[in-house]
């Protein structure tokens, strides 16, 4: 297969590693041209995935257009907030092309019209299904060819589902098909924020039962909204949910855990310093965008409405602990 990816940060560098060492031709588009030509002469993303050779296979492309014309399959690896501007920039090309199926590497919601990656792609490439690849994958695990399963996610589970499935899958990266797309892209949104949840336990020295509680009522909140939002039940059970969640909650190189960690130290700083970091931090944004969804819908998410209140309005995160183990009384069901 000819894999095309857009978005040479550490997880688009690290699925062309993986896809490289399948035996696909892959072609790495990066977002810079100095960040492109960088890659081409050291075979090392420094910036993003130091440490990881990239195969001198594994071709890196300056321009979108001659990287698409022999494209089989089109994978988007650019943060959440980078996407419609990508679309923009490669819908034309792609529509041209002869790809089979564009896959969604984001993790993130628009935050202008609320709409997942995959609904962005499907209004810019026209009638080329689209799918997204998720679930628990540190970008360096997956490099270095760690034991990594993901589910791979489209409106329909057919043939051309399966062959993307076949051609990214391997010895050390397994991928399961599904049918529930909204779920799927639901599910790896949200469990960036409630990772930043998991960090402000770690900030505030909460201990692990304070941890496991937050992460269990986590998952209930994830599947009530995701429901709400298309998704099905069993898939927030699945990699794409409390999967990912896991992951990312507990691992010391998770960005979304971090930022908890940071925030419970010293909020406004942290905070700040945002804007200035070179690598998204997803879980932030996801909480604005998904705290007004679940506000349209109706959806009671008592800690992502505490998040939303730490995040963006001040709130001191002890006290907004204080006030989740204060709520009425109810039954766990």
């Amino acid at each position: 297969m000819n894999c095309v990816i857009f978005g040479a940060g550490a997880w688009g560098t690290a699925m062309a590693i993986h896809l490289a060492r399948q035996g696909q031709t892959v072609t790495l588009v990066p977002r810079r041209l100095e960040h492109a030509l960088s890659l081409a002469s050291s075979r090392e993303n420094t910036d993003y995935l130091p440490g990881h050779r990239l195969d001198e296979s594994i071709q890196i492309g300056l321009e979108p257009g001659p990287a698409l014309m022999d494209a089989d399959v089109i994978f988007l690896a650019c943060p959440s907030k980078g996407l419609p501007d990508l679309l923009r920039q490669i819908g034309p090309s792609v529509r041209d092309s002869s790809a089979i199926m564009a896959v969604s590497l984001c993790k993130g919601l628009d935050q202008t019209t609320l709409l997942r990656p995959t609904e962005l792609m499907a209004q810019a490439f026209g009638a080329i299904p689209v799918a997204t690849l998720s679930g628990p994958s540190n970008a360096a695990e997956v490099a270095r060819g760690l034991p990594t399963a993901l589910v791979l996610a489209a409106e329909r589970d057919d043939e051309t589902l399966r062959t993307v499935q076949a051609a990214v899958s391997g010895p050390t990266l397994r991928a399961y098909t599904s049918s529930d797309l909204a779920g799927v892209e639901i599910g790896g949104t949200l469990k960036n924020v409630y990772a930043v949840g998991a960090g402000l336990c770690d900030g505030l020295k909460l201990g692990d039962n304070a941890k496991a509680a937050v992460l269990s009522r986590a998952l209930q909140e994830m599947m009530r909204l995701g429901v709400a939002l298309g998704g099905r039940t069993e898939t927030f059970l699945g990699l794409g949910g409390v999967g990912d969640l896991m992951a990312t909650a507990h691992g010391s190189w998770s960005r979304n855990r971090t930022l908890g960690e940071q925030i419970a130290k010293d909020p406004q700083a942290t905070l700040a310093a945002l804007a200035h970091r070179r690598e998204a931090v997803e879980g932030h944004r996801a909480t604005e965008t998904l705290t007004r969804l679940a506000k349209q819908r109706g959806v009671q998410a008592p800690i992502l409405f505490c998040l939303h209140e730490i995040l963006y309005h001040g709130l001191d995160p002890a006290a907004g602990v204080t006030a989740l183990m204060t709520r009425d009384l109810k039954p766990e069901a």
